[in-house]
């Protein structure tokens, strides 16, 4: 029953639901979604550490980058999440992926880069 609270807590905060809204296509650096969704790193990192202590993401350092995924290892999470990201899609999630699309392509050479798959910058966050 605790994980079951951990996760519902995770769940019921507006920037949780939109950080786990820019993984769904993804694995992204800590700074690409503090620069998407416009907030401070620190502000961002305690986010963060809700939704792994829940069991919703996962993290992996590489150099001196963390990269954030969604932990879909567990059926009951994974359900949960299509559930949940199939529900947030209002104004704030859209704008904040159009940041995020925005981001990535400037770091590209400012050409567009779609939101698919996969996603790791690498090199300057």
């Amino acid at each position: 029953m605790q994980r079951l609270l951990l996760i519902f807590k995770a769940l019921s905060e507006e920037t949780r639901l939109r950080i786990l809204k820019l993984l769904e296509n993804g694995e992204l650096c800590v700074c690409d979604i503090t620069d998407a969704l416009n907030m401070t790193q620190p502000n961002i990192s305690f986010h963060l550490g809700m939704l792994k202590e829940a069991g919703l993401i996962r993290d992996k350092k590489e150099g001196r980058w963390m990269y954030y995924s969604l932990d879909v290892s567990d059926i009951f999470v994974r359900f949960l999440l299509l559930g949940v990201l199939e529900r947030t899609n209002d104004k704030s999630v859209k704008e904040d992926k159009e940041r995020l699309v925005n981001l990535l392509s400037d770091k590209k050479g400012n050409k567009k880069v779609p939101i698919t798959g996969g996603i790791k910058m690498g090199k300057r966050c």
